[in-house]
């Protein structure tokens, strides 16, 4: 255990990232997640590193294009809106088997909404988000320690794999400010890069980086090979956490600070006597499926800052073989532990549980 250090999730993020070796950040200000590029753009210089505030959000994507693409440790960082502007980036980055980390701290919307934090770019962060057949890693932190885990995580999955990770929070987990213990945070694991377009020194081949195939067989094979990538990933890399799920007759999931609302009100509920648990989604995408498909309660309730994107993912998961309830708020507002408890006490009602 090392000495502990107050700070913003956003700041924990730029920090955690250098210390993973991310050297090359390229981002563009927008609220709730300027705190992060602020950190990076007095840090990098400092470390021979180099920050880059972009002329737009597209620019600054393709800059984590071409680094990565260098080989080196790439990040970039938005809110919402900006990560829209940065999708078909994204894409490319995607295509091209590449490595980076992207942050994305959200906000209410859709279009400019509003500066309060959201949760509704779940199904752009889960399903895609820009165009063709690919996927993101997507890792959903619910504190800041947390946050400053998955930023170590990010980086070494996203060498590992080869494929761009989305760091997932909401504009509470990027503003709001909690002790980060940085002893704590995964060590930078990196991954041989001989794919990398850095330079043949005169003694190998050149590298390039393609995503443009004109032959649709050899696009569809160069897809397919990286649905298999996926599989692997699906089985190896879903991360959840649960608790009091064995007697659960009712399973409350959600991530980010809305899990933190949701533990107040399990934790009241419990005391009640209603048999109440909870599975929290780390990994959105690949989603922990197995957590659902090993219990067996009378319902499920999804709690999200959204119109309830992760019901549809939940389904999935158990098969439909409970009914899956949701409530939440959006539009910047967070649900409190009050209105949890009750659509419990609802959902109880209508599944017949006596607390």
């Amino acid at each position: 255990m090392g000495e502990k250090v107050l700070m913003k999730g956003n700041e924990a993020i730029g920090e955690a990232a250098i210390r993973s070796g991310c050297r090359h950040f390229f981002g563009y200000p927008i609220t709730p997640q300027t705190e992060l590029s602020a950190y990076m753009a007095k840090k990098m210089p400092k470390i021979g590193g180099t920050f880059l505030q972009a002329e737009s959000e597209i620019a600054a994507i393709n800059m984590v294009f071409g680094a990565s693409g260098a080989g080196v440790r790439a990040m970039t960082s938005s809110s919402s809106p900006g990560i829209s502007l940065k999708s078909e980036g994204i894409s490319y980055i995607a295509a091209g088997d590449l490595p980076a980390v992207i942050v994305n701290i959200m906000r209410g919307g859709p279009g400019l909404g509003g500066i309060q934090p959201a949760q509704s770019d779940y199904f752009q962060a889960t399903k895609g988000g820009g165009h063709g057949d690919y996927h993101l890693i997507v890792l959903a932190p619910n504190g800041v320690q947390e946050l400053a885990n998955l930023t170590a995580d990010a980086f070494n999955i996203s060498d590992e794999y080869r494929i761009p990770v989305m760091l997932l929070g909401d504009g509470t987990i990027g503003q709001m400010m909690e002790p980060v213990d940085f002893d704590e945070i995964p060590k930078p694991v990196y991954a041989h890069k001989p794919w990398a377009v850095n330079g043949t020194k005169n003694k190998r081949a050149a590298n390039c980086v393609k995503t443009l195939y004109l032959t649709p067989s050899e696009l569809e094979d160069r897809v397919i090979e990286r649905y298999e990538k996926y599989e692997i990933v699906k089985d190896k890399l879903q991360r959840w956490e649960e608790h009091d799920t064995e007697d659960a007759d009712i399973i409350v999931s959600s991530y980010g600070i809305t899990s933190r609302v949701v533990e107040t009100a399990v934790k009241q509920l419990r005391s009640e006597g209603f048999k109440v648990g909870i599975i929290r989604p780390i990994t959105l995408w690949p989603f922990p499926e197995k957590a659902y498909k090993a219990v067996h309660p009378k319902a499920f309730l999804s709690v999200e800052m959204s119109m309830g994107q992760m019901v549809e993912d939940i389904k999935l998961a158990c098969e439909c073989s409970a009914p899956v309830y949701f409530t939440g708020r959006t539009g910047g507002i967070i649900p409190t532990p009050d209105e949890v408890i009750a659509k419990i006490k609802e959902i109880a009602g209508e599944v017949k549980i006596n607390g």
